[in-house]
């Protein structure tokens, strides 16, 4: 069965056919590795610049390709659909877009380029110890000094945190004004004084993908590296790109499904059971159309959230359910076929169980399921 796009074309196909031969040579061969050391290191970040594969949304005058969500997408769904979660593109993306959105012209014209080329690896440190989606309780600060913003805190959880050259780095310019009083500093990582990377944290799943711990110890920022240049607006530069951010994890999260019902598919075509391979026995079939099902529904949906958001339309509220529904039924369709691998399931040698383990962070990150929730409960 197949789930053709509603929102694809012919040079949208073309396009896929090259993201495919890029992930296939340069990231499925030295997967095994990149889990092993926790990272896919700086060399196919540059390798994917050089190709155009990076900030393919992002004005051409800025050095991006020019596209729009769609050619981002499609790198997302050719990763996900085969359990590749190393490189983070969509945090870089997200990065890109902070600088696009909210900074000014000075800051796009030194950084987008750059974020393009693969130059820079982009991170962005919101959570802290003590504070994940709660993002109001942050402890970061930075005092005005002299012209430069100094710097204190930790961060953790952060994607691409190891690998990063510059850090979009969410801190209180105020910490009396609360959500008023937060800013985000841009932090060019190489040679920065003070500042730290933490060890690379040992997680359940997306094993090649680096997420670190980050420490800000009197770090001087030049007062020109506030994002938009203007304290007090990081709380809704935070909260307006909420929709692109989301609607990627509901992107990838179906496409992440897609790639599991079809592994699941061939193993139960091959696997032999009392004699007979394991898709004639009915619950297999039975369980598998279950999973075709909600495929295609939700293909329906996050197809429409596509087309919307490339139009300019998309809410948060709708982005949240893509979210939600996304990371909720990935990790429902992940243990369903897993279970049909049955004991090899369980053994990283196969996708399947990289795959569900690397699932179930997409509940938490980007905002929680309850986060999801209550963010659509005050639009009934």
């Amino acid at each position: 069965m197949d789930f053709p796009r509603s929102w694809t074309d012919p040079d949208l196909d073309l396009w896929r056919d090259t993201c495919a031969r890029f992930i296939e040579t340069e990231l499925e061969p030295d997967d095994a590795a990149s889990r092993e050391r926790g990272h896919v290191g700086h060399a196919v970040w540059r390798r994917a610049g050089e190709l155009g594969l990076l900030c393919a949304d992002i004005p051409e005058q800025y050095g991006g390709g020019g596209g729009d969500f769609r050619h981002e997408a499609v790198f997302y769904e050719e990763c996900a659909r085969r359990g590749l979660s190393g490189m983070a593109t969509s945090v870089h993306s997200i990065v890109a877009h902070y600088f696009l959105n909210h900074g000014t012209e000075d800051q796009k014209q030194r950084y987008l380029p750059r974020l393009a080329r693969g130059e820079l690896v982009g991170a962005i440190a919101m959570t802290e110890p003590g504070a994940g989606s709660d993002l109001q309780g942050i402890r970061t600060k930075a005092e005005l000094r002299d012209g430069h913003y100094v710097l204190n805190g930790t961060k953790t959880f952060i994607t691409n945190g190891f690998l990063a050259g510059v850090i979009l780095v969410v801190c209180k310019t105020d910490p009396t004004q609360g959500a008023r009083g937060t800013s985000i500093l841009i932090v060019e990582t190489e040679g920065c004084e003070g500042f730290r990377v933490g060890r690379v944290l040992d997680k359940m799943g997306m094993k090649a993908q680096d997420t670190s711990e980050l420490f800000f110890d009197e770090v001087r920022v030049p007062a020109a590296q506030l994002l938009g240049g203007k304290e007090g607006q990081g709380f809704f530069q935070l909260m307006s790109d909420l929709p692109y951010e989301r609607l990627i994890i509901g992107v990838s999260a179906l496409a992440n499904m897609e790639g599991a019902y079809r592994a699941t598919l061939d193993y139960v075509r091959e696997r032999q059971v009392f004699g007979k391979p394991l898709i004639e026995i009915q619950n297999t079939r039975f369980k598998l159309a279950e999973v075709a099902t909600q495929i295609k529904v939700g293909r329906a949906f996050i197809d429409r959230c596509v087309h919307d958001l490339v139009a300019g339309t998309l809410d948060t509220a709708t982005a949240s359910m893509a979210k939600l529904w996304g990371s909720e039924t990935q990790c429902r369709v992940l243990d369903e076929c897993l279970q049909l691998f049955g004991g090899y399931g369980y053994m990283n040698e196969y996708p399947i169980a990289r795959m569900y383990a690397d699932a179930r962070v997409q509940r938490i990150y980007g905002g929680t399921s309850e986060i999801m929730k209550e963010v659509i409960s005050r639009q009934l």
